[in-house]
């Protein structure tokens, strides 16, 4: 899995390209605490690109939401794939990390 980051100026975008599994959750996390610890507190994390994601997976974008609110900021995430979209909905986290349709909705009214 390949990570990207883009300064979008409202937010940080991380966008993940690949497999979300225990392979890459650490270095989710990693790309994610970079963002946080270089001052970024908005970040939205796009997942366009994503096309699976298992619980380690879902363990790493929980880990990231807390980090990013512990430094006082947030974190969504953007343009889910239909199996990420199930592994949230079976595990009622759709309801702690609700997806937005675009990078952009994310932070849009905020």
């Amino acid at each position: 899995m390949e990570f990207t980051v883009q300064d979008k100026g409202r937010y940080t975008e991380v966008a993940a390209n690949g497999r979300l599994n225990m392979v890459a959750a650490p270095k989710l996390r990693k790309v994610v605490d970079d963002v946080v610890n270089g001052g970024g507190t908005r970040i939205v994390v796009n997942l366009a690109d994503t096309s699976f994601m298992d619980s380690s997976g879902l363990g790493a974008l929980i880990g990231c939401l807390k980090l990013a609110r512990q430094s006082g900021g947030d974190l969504r995430i953007a343009a889910v794939q239909p199996q990420v979209t199930m592994v949230l909905e079976l595990t009622s986290m759709h309801r702690v990390l609700t997806p937005h349709a675009t990078a952009d909705e994310a932070f849009g009214n905020d």
